[in-house]
């Protein structure tokens, strides 16, 4: 059975809504939107539909149902409040319609008797969506007492009894350890001796039911009751409210798939839900197949006004929602407070093993004391300068409040450009490049001293000195330490004896030079000026 169609009028939330255009193919639908927006009214209007059409009768909880003047007080006056059209027709009839509310918690059971069981047709305890809704007990009982109805009247004589609990834990072992990998569902226990659920998680034999987690117990109480409810609600429109209370994000989008796979072929499942994980699965579906999953936004509507809903296309703008009200603002703790884009071959390019060369520095200098910030390199300074690649422009709009700034080297920009491109948001080192910071007197001395060689500092400095003049006579420039790096490093590495300091200078001065800038240290204090100002 699938629904087609809903008609709700001054019910609840709702004053007049009408959900239309649902497609016969959707296995699946799912209700989208943050809390108080109504999508446990619409179960409690399907449960209440389904009550009045079954003669379960309702509870003649006027208030409860009906928006704030005439109360109803009689089935017909009640009645005329919801409409519900199914592919079979506009009347729910006994076995069509299989209601969980959120409130499913049972902590822990112990049974001591078995007894007949009323049929579970006949035994729809759930009046309204507000109310507990505790199966785990309630099954195991039904469960224990069918299993000795099989053994005596229903099974086939060659059926071993080996065969027989196979048959009866597989269903629910399975999918609840493609869940749980280390959890495995091995039985009932004695139902005439504080009976209850049986487990082996990892080494633990024997895990009682009471002693599983949260998640665990209502991904347990999920599958245990659609396989218990699943043969006599063939053809039925399932809902669950909130499936994924206590699970992890992972395991929230996993069950859902699984209790696809356990519901009936005829049949329908409408969850309610903000959960990211539920989401991200539901979209995975959608993309598998378009015509199997449905979504209704209820986000962003007044329902005091008389609404119509459709079926959402999952666009960008609707996923977009579907975060803000399952994360709301953790994308702005995770995102950065502040991102510098700097000049270096960003990642994924053909740079080799020294891509984001500059980012991966600046940041092992500045990690620590500035959190918030992440650096990127993002091409030669051109390209940093004109935000080539657009994150200046895109990255605030993803993470709202987000800042981003440009840096590049000094190079030999004049100060008049200097002055212009800072008035343009772009922050220029007072330092020809990088590498003037880097190979700096000051980090020089503390790379001797993080070595226990201060006493041959004199000839390290010696030596960078040495390496720019020949770059010089070279002719480079005087303050081009760039160009001189590379003998510098050969010769610190020869008078300080150092191995395993990075191949060549590059990794030299990422691994080993800039982890020695640190907070009091003057390179220090002129460095952050330049990309954090004053």
């Amino acid at each position: 059975m699938h629904i087609l169609s809903v008609h709700l009028r001054d019910f609840r939330r709702f004053a007049d809504l009408q959900i239309i255009d649902l497609p016969v193919t959707a296995k699946l639908v799912v209700l989208a939107g943050p809390n108080g927006v109504g999508k446990s009214s619409l179960f409690d209007a399907f449960l209440l539909r389904y009550r009045l059409d079954t003669a379960l009768g309702w509870n003649r909880d006027g208030k409860y149902y009906v928006r704030p003047g005439e109360l109803p007080n009689s089935i017909d006056q009640i009645s005329n409040h919801v409409a519900v059209t199914t592919d079979s027709g506009s009347r729910l009839v006994r076995g069509s319609l299989y209601v969980r509310s959120a409130y499913r918690n049972d902590h822990e059971f112990a049974a001591s008797a078995l007894s007949r069981q009323t049929p579970i047709l006949e035994t729809v305890n759930l009046a309204r969506m507000i109310e507990p809704d505790a199966t785990v007990n309630s099954n195991y009982i039904r469960l224990a007492s069918q299993a000795m109805e099989d053994v005596f009247v229903n099974e086939d004589e060659k059926i071993t009894m080996g065969e027989y609990r196979e048959k009866q834990i597989a269903e629910i072992r399975n999918p609840l350890t493609r869940l749980f990998p280390d959890l495995i569902f091995t039985g009932i226990g004695n139902p005439l001796d504080q009976g209850a659920f049986q487990f082996n998680k990892g080494a633990s034999k024997g895990f009682d039911y009471k002693n599983l987690s949260g998640g665990e117990k209502a991904a347990f109480d999920l599958i245990l009751d659609i396989v218990v409810k699943r043969r006599y609600y063939a053809d039925a429109i399932y809902c669950i409210d909130e499936p994924e209370a206590h699970m992890n994000t992972k395991v929230q989008g996993a069950i859902l798939e699984e209790l696809l796979d356990l519901i009936p072929d005829n049949s329908q499942l409408w969850v309610a839900s903000h959960s990211i994980g539920m989401m991200r699965k539901a979209r995975e579906l959608y993309e598998r197949d378009s015509t199997a999953v449905a979504f209704l936004d209820f986000g962003g509507r007044d329902f005091d006004q008389s609404a119509v809903l459709t079926p959402s296309k999952p666009t960008r703008a609707f996923w977009q929602d579907v975060l803000h009200v399952a994360v709301d603002d953790l994308a702005s703790l995770v995102a950065p407070v502040h991102v510098i884009v700097c000049e270096g071959s960003p990642a994924g390019s053909a740079s080799g093993r020294n891509f984001e060369h500059d980012a991966q520095i600046y940041s092992a200098i500045f990690s620590e004391e500035q959190p918030d910030t992440t650096f990127i390199s993002a091409g030669n300074a051109r390209e940093v300068q004109g935000d080539y690649f657009g994150l200046a422009a895109i990255l605030p709009k993803i993470a709202s409040g987000m800042r981003v700034t440009r840096l590049i080297d000094r190079d030999d920009h004049a100060p008049s450009d200097v002055a212009k491109l800072q008035e343009d948001s772009v922050r220029v080192l007072r330092v020809r490049h990088l590498e003037a910071y880097l190979y700096d007197d000051e980090v020089l001395t503390a790379l001797c001293a993080s070595v226990d060689r201060l006493v041959d500092a004199p000839a390290v400095l010696a030596a960078k000195k040495a390496a720019i003049a020949d770059s010089t006579r070279r002719g480079n420039p005087h303050d081009d330490v760039k160009s001189a790096a590379g003998s510098i490093y050969v010769n610190i590495k020869k008078i300080l004896e150092l191995t395993q300091v990075g191949n060549d200078q590059m990794a030299f001065a990422r691994n080993t030079l800039a982890p020695l800038i640190k907070p009091g240290m003057g390179v220090y204090a002129q460095l952050k000026r330049d990309i954090f100002g004053d």
